[in-house]
């Protein structure tokens, strides 16, 4: 794991957009398409906001997100609904979405047609994840009834699952899946997720799920 640390959150997210962008430039030179996957919340938006604007052949490019809640496309707890309004746009409009959740299913059958949809995107080409103050990322939660079997190297591609501490079920890709990216990133923001950071280092996986994916990230941290 890399640790990079900015002065000011303004120039981290400008900084992620950036490099996730010339990621996908590189893996489009000698790949016929690229997969991004994006985490969802409140962090990532400046992200997207100037990602979209960024100049390379958004139609050659995938976008589905880590993980999402099983609540309708447009609730405003959905990541589907945060990818479009907010990456989605401009010339990043030309890329296709690849949902995880679509309504009325239910959580299994919406892990079992995720997996079928996604397997063929696999390796992730780049990854954009995040991480709670409590060390989950995706939808890995260390209160998860599913986390081992979410944390075990043969695991579904993407998987139903819930937490205590969770309001809605959720579905998530397997640890194995985002460990596998080509390139990943790690946006944070906050003192208490710094200190998240060093408590983790200490931590297994069962405890601090961010540390079964991060061996080969760049985490990027600005206090605010």
């Amino acid at each position: 794991m890399r640790l990079k640390e900015y002065p000011d959150a303004e120039m981290m997210m400008l900084e992620v957009a950036d490099r996730i962008a010339s990621d996908l430039n590189t893996c489009l030179m000698s790949h016929d398409r690229a997969s991004l996957s994006v985490s969802g919340g409140t962090s990532p938006g400046p992200v997207f906001d100037s990602l979209s604007a960024a100049d390379l052949d958004w139609s050659r490019v995938h976008v589905f997100p880590n993980d999402e809640r099983c609540v309708p496309p447009g609730h405003e707890r959905s990541n589907a609904r945060l990818i479009r309004e907010r990456l989605l746009t401009g010339r990043a409009a030309a890329a296709r979405f690849l949902p995880m959740y679509e309504e009325g299913q239910t959580p299994e059958e919406a892990a079992a047609a995720a997996s079928a949809r996604l397997e063929g995107e696999l390796p992730v080409s780049v990854l954009l994840l995040g991480m709670g103050d409590d060390m989950h990322t995706a939808s890995l939660f260390p209160d998860s009834p599913q986390l081992r079997a979410a944390l075990a190297p043969d695991a579904p591609v993407a998987m139903a699952v819930e937490s205590p501490s969770q309001p809605e079920a959720r579905i998530t890709l397997a640890a194995h899946v985002l460990r596998g990216a080509m390139t990943t990133h790690v946006l944070v923001k906050g003192r208490a997720k710094r200190d998240a950071i060093e408590r983790a280092r200490r931590l297994p996986p069962q405890e601090a799920p961010i540390t079964s994916v991060w061996d080969d990230a760049t985490v990027h941290w600005a206090e605010g």
